[in-house]
């Protein structure tokens, strides 16, 4: 295999490969240095026994991200306040660089949204790798046993607990993109109008924000809970206002957003969950290492 074409090999499967350390690290930057990483493994490997060379990259990008996942290990423990995944851009395709189809969309919206990669930051490396391989991309027990290197009742029994896991932690939400979208309209015109009312009608009674700042902008530092706390929290925010605020909107991790704009440079994403036609969580990410490279698409 010539230098020329390991080189198109790997860029043929680069987009799965940032596809699974996406999904294993939820952070760009993290997943990025990870399939880097991968490249310079192919590059000086002998491959002329390689004969399926997306499961061999996967196979080692996958051992990468664990090995980084764990040097990550304690980030929950010296991050300042609520942790969130860096937004993912799938606009029209999804992390894989694939256009999803119905079926696909919905097993994007179980392994990239904000909510699951919450919940799988809770994993082991291991349980994370098994879930990830097995959940989004559809690997059988016996070839992530063989990636892992461990029996396949062991992987199994990780895949197993994994999907409990996430059963038990991760919210049900609609994935309906234009619910979402009428949604997030009408509670940004609320806001902006200060109507405290209208608001109201549009939170559940248990609603809750999750800000993500990493300290380095002004977010709350602990979850808000209940409809009065978030709406309160909401037209505080419209009253004092941004210099020069626009708005655009995208799709990040599977689900609509907005994407706030300071002066044209983005400030902040916002997205919102839903459930029987009201808002029942809603995440903003205002850490400015996550968002400063998204790029506008829609004006609004």
């Amino acid at each position: 295999m010539t230098a020329d074409t390991a080189t198109d090999v790997f860029e043929e499967h680069r987009p799965v490969l940032m596809g699974v350390a996406y999904r294993m690290l939820g952070r760009v930057a993290d997943a990025e240095d990870v399939v880097q990483d991968a490249w310079l493994r192919w590059a000086g490997a002998d491959r002329t026994g390689v004969r399926e060379p997306r499961g061999y990259l996967v196979r080692v990008t996958t051992r990468l991200a664990i090995d980084r996942l764990r040097q990550l290990s304690t980030r929950g423990e010296t991050y300042v306040g609520p942790w969130l995944p860096e937004p993912y851009v799938t606009e029209l395709t999804d992390v894989t660089g694939t256009v999803p189809d119905a079926a696909e969309r919905a097993v994007l919206a179980d392994t990239v949204s904000l909510a699951v990669m919450v919940v799988l930051e809770s994993l082991s490396p291991l349980e994370r790798a098994v879930f990830v391989l097995r959940e989004a991309f559809g690997y059988p027990f016996a070839e992530i046993a063989a990636m892992l290197d461990r029996a396949e009742p062991a992987v199994r029994q990780l895949a197993g607990r994994a999907r409990r896991h996430v059963d038990e932690r991760r919210p049900r939400y609609e994935v309906d993109p234009a619910r979402r979208r009428d949604l997030t309209e009408r509670f940004l015109a609320a806001a902006e109008r200060g109507d405290l009312a209208g608001l109201m009608e549009l939170l559940a009674p248990d609603v809750s924000l999750v800000a993500d700042s990493g300290g380095l902008a002004q977010a709350p530092r602990r979850v808000l809970e209940s409809a009065d706390h978030v709406s309160r929290f909401a037209l505080g925010i419209a009253a004092k206002g941004l210099a020069d605020v626009s708005f655009r909107f995208l799709e990040v991790n599977g689900g609509f957003a907005v994407l706030v704009l300071a002066a044209g440079r983005p400030d902040a994403v916002f997205q919102l969950d839903v459930a029987d036609g009201r808002i029942q969580r809603m995440y903003i990410i205002r850490n400015p290492d996550k968002v400063r490279f998204l790029t506008p698409l829609q004006e609004r």
